[in-house]
């Protein structure tokens, strides 16, 4: 849209007055380069490869007249590996970046990354993920954090490995709140290994104020932790996670499936990511252990880490394969849920099909079963046959996240 401007002109002795015109026509519409939030606007979607969406929200927090600045800042990140849609990505998260001065700002951020040992490809990667990166001190945050990370790892290597998974560390205030929550970790009990151990998988949780981190700590105490074990900082993790309406929340979704509070607290101390779970996955595990499998819920509770498992990877095809061995009484049922979800596909089959010498049941087995590689199936079977099988089977939990879904 766009308007004349209003002009006098003298028409004999009197001066005609011509008002602006207004244009409704929205195709005839245009920006000049005396507006810069125009031609801001203009450059990020042209240039940048921004949507008119993106650039116009961009442009709220970036305006340029000339081309030369955000330039510059282009061509530093082409120069440097990075591709079209990564400088896209990053502009749009942080279009501050192109107010950068390349040789102060970030040139030196890239070159120290790059002299840890880390690729121009993994750093753009990185970026892309957390552009905030480009943008904080190298003198006061990042290479003062960096050494504080390499140091308790002692290893520059594990260090990117942490950045990598959680580069949002370097925000916080290592000196003010990561050593004084480490320390209080220290004064508690906690080993160093599993402190190093809990920067590496859990890393947030040490970016908890040290006033919340104590509480917090006191509290996993009371629950009955033990801090020589490293669940005792998933725990840490869990809880400062998440706030107190959210905790009681899983504590009733755990109610309502039947497990009381001691069950449910027990729970907590065997796998503490039972309470990390959502309570939509909550609900559909214990739904079809209980409703489907015939299980009692008071039975799972002594096997909380079942609940971490994913549902279309395991529970579900074991669960019923399992169903169908009871239905065909190769099975008993107080066996139990550890033996059933816990041990290895192949000792699985080994301990509970091919162990029975019934060839018709273990074809039909075979048929309905969907927890081996073919493979595998072939593998274990010929043993079987060859009477060279070990009934023996072993199992094992895992103190890690729960498994993610497909």
């Amino acid at each position: 849209m766009f308007k004349f401007l209003s002009k006098t002109i003298l028409h004999g002795r009197r001066p005609i007055k011509i008002e602006s015109l207004k244009c409704h026509n929205p195709s005839l519409s245009f920006s000049t380069s005396s507006d810069p939030q125009s031609f801001t606007v203009s450059y990020l979607v042209k240039t940048c490869g921004l949507s008119p969406e993106s650039a116009l929200s961009a442009s709220k927090h970036v305006n340029f007249e000339t081309p030369t600045q955000p330039d510059s800042v282009m061509a530093f990140l082409k120069n440097h590996g990075f591709s079209k849609p990564q400088i896209a990505a990053i502009i749009g998260k942080m279009p501050r970046i192109l107010s950068c001065k390349v040789e102060k700002t970030l040139l030196p951020k890239v070159t120290f990354f790059n002299s840890k040992g880390i690729s121009s490809t993994d750093l753009s990667k990185l970026f892309v993920k957390h552009p905030h990166l480009l943008r904080l001190s190298l003198g006061r945050k990042i290479i003062p954090n960096f050494n504080f990370l390499s140091n308790l790892f002692q290893s520059d290597n594990v260090a990117l490995d942490v950045i990598n998974f959680q580069p949002r560390i370097f925000c916080s205030d290592f000196d003010s709140c990561i050593l004084p929550n480490c320390n209080v970790l220290r004064q508690n009990g906690v080993p160093e290994h599993n402190i190093v151990k809990g920067f590496r998988r859990v890393p947030k949780t040490f970016s908890v104020t040290p006033v919340v981190f104590k509480d917090n700590v006191e509290e996993v105490k009371k629950m009955g932790f033990n801090p020589e074990r490293f669940s005792f900082v998933v725990a840490l993790d869990v809880l400062g996670s998440m706030r107190k309406s959210t905790w009681e929340r899983k504590f009733d979704v755990y109610n309502k499936c039947g497990w009381s509070e001691k069950e449910i607290l027990e729970a907590f101390r065997r796998y503490p990511w039972a309470l990390a779970l959502s309570e939509d996955k909550i609900k559909a595990v214990m739904d079809f252990l209980v409703n489907v499998m015939g299980f009692q819920a008071s039975s799972v509770a002594k096997y909380p880490s079942l609940l971490g498992l994913s549902m279309e990877k395991r529970i579900v095809p074991r669960g019923l394969f399992v169903k169908d061995l009871m239905s065909m009484g190769l099975l008993e049922k107080k066996l139990g849920l550890r033996i059933l979800f816990w041990i290895s596909e192949e000792l699985f089959l080994q301990r509970f099909v091919y162990s029975y010498k019934e060839e018709e049941k273990v074809s039909e087995l075979l048929k309905l079963q969907a927890l081996s590689s073919v493979q595998s199936q072939a593998s274990v079977k010929s043993r079987a046959e060859a009477g060279m099988l070990d009934s023996a089977y072993s199992c094992q939990v895992s103190e890690a996240r729960p498994e993610q879904e497909s």
